[in-house]
């Protein structure tokens, strides 16, 4: 389960922002998924979840985004957005894709209390 490794990353950046910015209590945590970066997430959020007592996500409201990924169609030569490395052009219906984009995992939006 490599959600449990990437929730520790999640939590390593939060906390680093913490005693950066100063802040004690993340309110609300957003991430986005690429639909290529291999996360499954609800795997993800119940890894957090379980990492998330005692620390500045204790008690946040934790939302993980899908987000489609970018692909180049050498079909049709367009941009197009796929959600799997085995989908068809939506397109031209080519199978001859090559992703640009979606592999990522980040942080999108954090709302923190300051007390």
């Amino acid at each position: 389960m490599h959600e449990l490794s990437l929730a520790g990353g999640v939590l390593k950046v939060v906390e680093d922002a913490a005693q950066r910015e100063g802040f004690v209590r993340v309110r609300r945590l957003t991430l986005e998924a690429g639909a290529l970066a291999g996360v499954e997430p609800r795997a993800l959020r119940f890894a957090l979840d379980s990492l998330a007592p005692g620390t500045c996500l204790e008690g946040a409201e934790i939302t993980i985004a899908e987000r489609a990924a970018p692909a180049w169609c050498h079909g049709c030569c367009e941009t197009v957005e796929v959600r799997s490395r085995l989908d068809d052009c939506p397109r031209c219906g080519s199978s001859r894709l090559v992703p640009t984009g979606g592999t990522e995992l980040r942080v999108h939006e954090l709302i923190v209390h300051d007390d």
